[in-house]
């Protein structure tokens, strides 16, 4: 590991050779949301540095070409795309889309931990980053057949899985707000996780009461007013097309 770590620095430094060099490249810079012309050096993997860096095993021509992170999406069911995770990774990272973070929701709904263990299965040697969030409602409702439910003692078990970063949005808010126990049994499971909210038109001491159960953020705000204020209680707002 220090050997790596050693040359990396020296590739930094421009002592050693990079593995890869991209050349004349627009990189946009996400820390300070200017464009800045620059080569980037790459060794083992990493970024080794952003500047005049020309000596590398491969050397690759932008020519003025923006350069950019990979995008990550912030929450989608990749279910509504109606296609199959591969199919669904060949549409999306040809557009910069590498990482995504999604609740399967709706496959769940239907075929349970069984549809979960597919998708990830599915996905595990594919060039997009699967990042799992645990449905936290299903069935969405006590009315719903769908044929499938996910428990509290379910979503420990998930939770464990690799790559589950939390639980997915409560937009069961009222089983909130009421402390109904198998909801709050499902939201003490994923203490310390991130837990994702789905909450619209929620303000005022109801909103107080859903973000004190550790949820943090919302993507159905309709209103500029709705938006303000959840930001102002500390939630993430993230904006969508819908």
């Amino acid at each position: 590991m220090q050997t790596n770590l050693s040359q990396l620095i020296k590739v930094a430094r421009g002592e050693a050779k990079a593995d890869l060099v991209l050349l004349n490249a627009r990189v946009v810079n996400v820390f300070n949301a200017e464009i800045e012309p620059a080569n980037v050096a790459v060794f083992g993997g990493q970024i080794a540095g952003v500047g005049d860096y020309t000596l590398g095993n491969r050397v690759i021509d932008l020519k003025g070409a923006y350069l950019l992170p990979g995008l990550i999406n912030g929450h989608t069911h990749v279910e509504s795309s109606m296609l199959d995770i591969s199919q669904y990774a060949r549409a999306v990272v040809a557009h910069g889309t590498s990482a995504l973070i999604t609740d399967l929701h709706e496959i769940s709904n239907v075929c349970g931990k069984e549809g979960i263990d597919y998708v990830l299965s599915a996905s595990a040697d594919l060039p997009l980053n699967i990042f799992l969030q645990v449905p936290s409602c299903v069935p969405a409702t006590h009315l719903e057949t769908a044929g499938a439910e996910i428990n509290s003692k379910d979503v420990t078990e998930l939770l464990r899985l690799p790559n589950v970063t939390g639980l997915g949005e409560m937009m069961n808010f009222p089983g909130v707000l009421f402390a109904v126990p198998s909801v709050l049994d499902k939201i003490e499971a994923a203490s310390g996780k991130v837990l994702d909210g789905h909450a619209p038109g929620l303000s005022g001491k109801d909103l107080n009461a859903y973000i004190s159960a550790g949820i943090h953020s919302d993507h159905e705000c309709i209103h500029l007013d709705e938006a303000k204020e959840k930001l102002a209680r500390g939630m993430y707002i993230m904006i969508r097309e819908g």
